[in-house]
């Protein structure tokens, strides 16, 4: 049952974090937050990665609200302009410190593992204020252990993007299922176009979200220890099927962040592909001021699993770090900034937060004025569920990458991506000093 078994997981993060604490002193970090005597203006600090383009409300402006109107507690944000992983080191570095910011962002599938860190406040009785503020499934997402560590920011639900007008001139429907998509795939690769991308870089979070999507439950308890089941039924039909494009041929091997792939894009070449939904904001920036703009439209993503659903690919919270000594004024402002649904959408985010969310105008240009928002959020409550992250799953997916590497160049199979990635976590797990189960 689904209930047992996130319980059960809840059960075994409780554990890890009690074993931790029991032999730590923990962070104790201030946040810039130490400023607690009556009357003075109370400072936090949030570090985040949200990046200012072309018509995105830049986040010094969306801060620039707060500020204005809340005197007694400002906000010092910063932009870190690395790579995710090197934000989540930074972070456990400034807990040891003690100069860790009050708030950060965090990717879903970091949280449980900093959690077991212990570089996360427990923010359970101030997050419950909020709860109803957000859809269910993104509250979920910053909860680890059972504990709150935050709240949710934006979700990322796989959906399928496509040139409409290269569809009608191929004489192809949008396909409703994987079946469908993989004949579409064939079909278009016969006159040299692509609507599909298989990509390394994006392997790890990609196809777990798929697998997801098809029904595959990667992460559970069983008597107390953790189960790792990346190969089954779900996941290999996910597998099977970029197995028969890639051997097609009816699929780009181009990494998702690469010239490569923004080349293909720009000429034509691709002219469809599944993503994730914070992708939106910019995905087709390459196409603005060419024939192909406008030409764009989102559906959902076509089943797998027969019901329609679809999988987190990334989306990330605002946590509360390790020491922060203004919790309750770090989670007003958190909840503030998050329900900044215009301003994020803007972003290219689907938000978290509860409500109708009105199209961009850049969003509603680029995709000739489809009401793409309502697709998005229609999808979001399509997530799957069942889906949870096992503690340290960032350290699992650069090697499903460096795997998808090798299955782009056809020195190996996708189901060897599936393979690597049940090794992996088992590892990761291990190496973590959490049980796991033989099987």
């Amino acid at each position: 049952m689904r209930i047992k078994g996130l319980m059960g997981v809840a059960s075994l993060v409780s554990a890890a974090v009690l074993a931790l604490t029991s032999c730590s002193g923990g962070g104790s970090a201030t946040g810039s937050g130490s400023t607690s005597l009556s009357g003075e203006v109370i400072k936090l600090e949030y570090l985040h990665r949200l990046s200012d383009g072309q018509g995105m409300t830049p986040v010094a402006e969306i801060i620039k609200k707060w500020n204005d109107t809340h005197p007694n507690v400002q906000v010092i944000a910063t932009r870190f302009s690395g790579k995710a992983t090197e934000m989540a080191a930074k972070l456990e570095a400034d807990v040891k410190a003690g100069t860790a910011p009050c708030l950060a962002q965090v990717a879903y599938g970091e949280a449980p593992g900093m959690f077991v860190k212990n570089l996360l406040e427990d923010v359970s009785a101030e997050a419950a204020k909020y709860k109803d503020d957000y859809t269910s499934s993104a509250y979920a997402q910053m909860s680890v252990g059972g504990k709150m560590v935050g709240l949710p920011q934006d979700t990322g639900p796989l959906v399928y993007l496509y040139n409409e007008a290269e569809f009608n001139a191929l004489g192809i429907e949008v396909p409703k299922t994987f079946d469908e998509l993989l004949e579409a795939a064939k079909k278009a690769a016969a006159q040299s176009k692509y609507i599909l991308g298989f990509e390394p870089d994006e392997a790890g979070y990609g196809l777990s979200a798929q697998a997801a999507a098809a029904g595959a439950v990667w992460y559970s308890a069983v008597d107390n220890k953790w189960r790792v089941n990346t190969t089954g039924e779900e996941s290999q039909a996910v597998a099977t099927f970029w197995q028969e494009a890639l051997d097609a041929k009816a699929a780009l091997t181009h990494n998702r962040w690469s010239s490569e792939y923004e080349q293909a894009l720009a000429s034509g070449s691709l002219i469809g592909n599944i993503a994730p939904a914070w992708e939106i904001g910019s995905a087709l920036d390459k196409l603005d001021g060419t024939a192909y703009e406008g030409q764009w439209r989102v559906a959902k993503l076509p089943t797998i699993g027969g019901a329609q659903m679809t999988g987190p690919d990334g989306g990330s919270g605002v946590a509360v770090m390790k020491g922060c000594g203004h919790k309750t004024e770090a989670m007003e402002f958190n909840n503030w900034l998050n329900t900044q649904v215009a301003d994020l959408a803007a972003r290219g985010l689907l938000p978290a937060a509860k409500g109708a969310v009105t199209t961009p105008e850049k969003t509603l240009r680029q995709f000739g004025n489809q009401d793409v928002y309502k697709v998005l959020s229609e999808a979001g409550d399509e997530i799957s569920s069942q889906w949870s992250y096992i503690p340290g799953f960032p350290d699992v997916t650069p090697k499903m990458s460096e795997k998808a590497a090798e299955v782009a160049a056809g020195s190996a199979k996708v189901a060897d991506i599936l393979t690597v990635a049940g090794d992996a976590s088992r590892q990761t797990l291990k190496d973590a000093g959490l049980p796991v189960a033989d099987s």
